[in-house]
């Protein structure tokens, strides 16, 4: 894959030219194969990320839970990269230049309003069983507030459907509970029955699963709210974006700060100050009278 040979030559170089140690690369490899992951899920090569691509990157690593440590690490090992390639000849420009550090990543993605989330909604074809698993992983995934890899780890366990909850593990195997909300739960619902014929006699105690019983990846999820994205004709949407909709639109109608920290899962709530548009209301109410879709 040439975004692989790219990052190993870099390697190299850092190994032969710069004299790096091996706990160093082994720190750059680890860094620069979460970037072309990150690539591979926008349907990107590295020559095409731009600034924005990596500042969505930046952005969704804080949200994780990384540490401001880790993730200048990994800008200092992509700003490496890049110029590298372009003093090769491989690529005329340098997307890191315009990257302020700290700042990049408490940059804020972009956020969905209302008729956004309807259209995105409205995509996944229902006739079909995979369609009907799509409309809940996005329903739930914007009731909740998931990071993706929480979202296609779920089992059926974690759902509680008399409570209207669902358990999440989280960064660090942290357990939190999240209200799920009335139109999540109907689709949940639906879902089940389309679920049974996917699994074609196969057993999995995982929630959202492909023909067969396999686990739906965070990679296929990516693709999928990729392209729904591009059929309601809503650019540059990603999980991500669903995570940070489900967050601003509670704050923005009025709900507590560290309600929707504990949510997200969010070990500090300045964190959630960054994520979030809101810092200064500081209202009473739950997700269930808040959120348009509980």
């Amino acid at each position: 894959m040439e975004d692989r040979r790219l990052v190993q030559e870099f390697l190299n170089y850092c190994r032969v030219e710069r004299g790096l140690s091996n706990n160093s690369l082994e720190a750059y490899q680890r860094d620069l194969q979460r970037l072309v992951i990150f690539a591979d899920q926008r349907q990107k090569e590295l020559s095409t990320l731009d600034r924005a691509d990596l500042v969505g990157l930046l952005a969704s690593m804080k949200d994780e839970g990384l540490n401001d440590r880790s993730i200048a690490r990994l800008l200092s090992a992509v700003r490496g990269l890049y110029k590298f390639l372009v003093r090769e000849g491989l690529l005329k420009t340098d997307p890191t230049t315009h990257i302020e550090s700290r700042k990049a990543w408490q940059t804020l993605p972009s956020f969905l309003n209302l008729e956004q989330v309807e259209a995105l909604l409205a995509q996944p074809d229902l006739s079909e069983d995979t369609g009907v698993r799509d409309r809940a992983m996005i329903e739930l995934m914007y009731a909740t507030g998931l990071r993706v890899s929480e979202l296609v780890g779920l089992k059926l366990a974690d759902i509680d459907w008399e409570g209207g909850v669902l358990n999440c593990f989280g960064k660090g195997s942290k357990q939190r509970r999240v209200p799920i909300g009335r139109s999540a739960l109907r689709y949940l619902t639906q879902y089940m029955a389309s679920r049974q014929r996917l699994l074609e006699g196969a057993q999995s105690h995982r929630l959202f699963i492909e023909k067969g019983g396999r686990p739906v990846s965070r990679q296929k999820f990516w693709k999928l709210i990729k392209n729904y994205g591009r059929q309601a004709q809503i650019e540059h949407v990603t999980p991500h974006t669903l995570r940070h909709s489900f967050a601003t639109v509670l704050l923005e109608n009025g709900a507590d700060l560290r309600s929707v920290q504990m949510m997200l899962g969010h070990s500090d709530v300045s964190t959630t100050q960054i994520y979030t548009h809101i810092t200064d209301e500081r209202l009473k109410t739950s997700y269930k009278k808040f959120h348009p879709r509980a």
